[in-house]
């Protein structure tokens, strides 16, 4: 059972049983009640209840989404730095090798009877109105569309709060400790670029584009003529306007476009960045098959993709349900395997979890730097959102839970070559 501070009890000390299951039965952190009252390791982070709504959400849903939701309602908050009382939290749970998951039913009960002494039962709270809602089949090209929607038109501006001047949306690679995040954008960006062999007059195609830093960046320093397809109007909106201030019109040409719908292949060489894991699970084939039926003979196909372990496939319940809809995730080496079976040579594997850990770190910071900002765009509940969802992600990679990894492949002529180079070339420098 977890200990009582001295002197406090209170609320706090009939909370416990009910929370207690959730970290397979002792409290790694101090909780904090809505009457002052405190229970569980005196020098541990605080998690401060708010309401007695937070008890009716947790009774609901005892896992990582009812916490989830508690948080972003305002109902449940960590006092202090989330990103510190998080990072304690996990090392607390980690020691004792937790893991926060639904507890059993009778635990469920035992901790309903709590919950009823404090007035604490109740009809199941609504889910926060940040919280997707998506209809229709799963990766159905409409609701693919809504979910992609739901995560990147919540407006060019906001992001504009998280990102570099890029607005790169993917993890960057530094080559020095301390790296200013553009230029460690401009690096991956550049790395990209030669990998696929970019070469001024080629046809390149970027798949799920973003707010256009590849397609912008490949067309200004390698001359080549760019495809940039997404789903999301306000990307593309953006993207417009920087083609136009840029004087690229003519060698960059966006659409409003789904992967499965791109008809008029083939390219020299094509670059999906992080959009691989919105096709899904069942889909994933299909998109291998696309970009490897999109390429010529020769042409270089390069994905960057997140993977996750087999403990926690797809993305995760906060991530799924508030994030990124209809996500999925798989070990690295599974993809590998898919991209293979396309027919694409798997020619280069390159993991970069590490420069996820710092890519987030920045965006955080810059984020943090921006919370008001944020607030006043886009209300606290979402504000909210994505600081749980930045400080988890960090954590997530940090801990390599999950990693990202750049796979790079090619597509061989009919007579076995690849037009790749003998020797591995330093992808970094050219």
């Amino acid at each position: 059972m977890a200990l009582l501070i001295p002197g406090r009890g209170g609320v706090a000390a009939r909370l416990a049983p009910l929370l207690e299951p959730l970290f397979g039965g002792e409290l790694p952190i101090r909780v904090t009640a809505w009457d002052g009252s405190s229970v569980g390791p005196a020098d541990g982070p605080a998690v401060v209840i708010r309401s007695r709504r937070a008890l009716r959400r947790l009774l609901w849903q005892p896992d990582e989404l009812g916490l989830a939701q508690a948080y972003v309602t305002g109902e449940l908050d960590v006092d202090g730095d989330l990103l510190d009382g998080f990072t304690r939290i996990w090392a607390a749970a980690r020691a004792r090798d937790l893991h926060i998951e639904r507890p059993p039913l009778k635990d469920l009960a035992k901790a309903a009877l709590t919950a009823l002494t404090l007035g604490g039962i109740g009809p199941r709270p609504k889910a926060p109105v940040s919280q997707a809602k998506l209809s229709g089949k799963l990766h159905s090209l409409l609701r693919d569309r809504d979910a992609i929607s739901h995560h990147y038109d919540l407006s060019n501006d906001f992001y504009a709060l998280i990102l570099d001047a890029h607005m790169a949306y993917s993890s960057a690679y530094f080559t020095e400790p301390g790296q200013p995040i553009e230029q460690a954008q401009a690096n991956k960006l550049a790395m990209v670029c030669r990998k696929i062999g970019l070469e001024p007059g080629m046809r390149f195609l970027d798949v799920g584009c973003g707010w256009g830093s590849l397609s912008l960046y490949a067309a200004e320093h390698y001359g080549v003529d760019v495809v940039g397809v997404t789903l999301s109007k306000e990307q593309k909106a953006f993207i417009d306007a920087r083609i136009a201030e840029r004087g690229l019109t003519g060698k960059v040409e966006i659409r409003l476009q789904d992967y499965r719908e791109i008809p008029d292949g083939p390219f020299d060489a094509i670059a999906s960045l992080e959009m691989g894991e919105h096709v899904g699970q069942d889909n994933y084939p299909t998109y291998v098959s696309q970009l490897h039926a999109l390429v010529r003979d020769e042409g270089r196909v390069l994905i960057q993709q997140m993977s996750r372990g087999d403990r926690f496939p797809g993305g995760g319940p906060f991530i799924e349900c508030f994030i990124a809809p209809d996500m999925y995730m798989r070990p690295v080496g599974q993809t590998v395997d898919l991209v293979e079976r396309s027919g694409l040579e798997v020619r280069d594997v390159h993991a970069m979890r590490e420069h996820y850990v710092w890519t987030v770190e920045a965006w955080l910071q810059t984020f943090e730097e921006n919370f008001e900002a944020a607030v006043a765009m886009v209300g606290e509940e979402v504000a909210r959102v994505w600081r749980l969802y930045l400080v988890g992600g960090l954590l997530t990679f940090r801990e390599g839970r999950m990693g990202v990894d750049q796979i790079l492949s090619v597509k061989r002529a009919a007579d076995g070559t690849s037009g790749m180079p003998a020797v591995r070339p330093d992808w970094l420098s050219g």
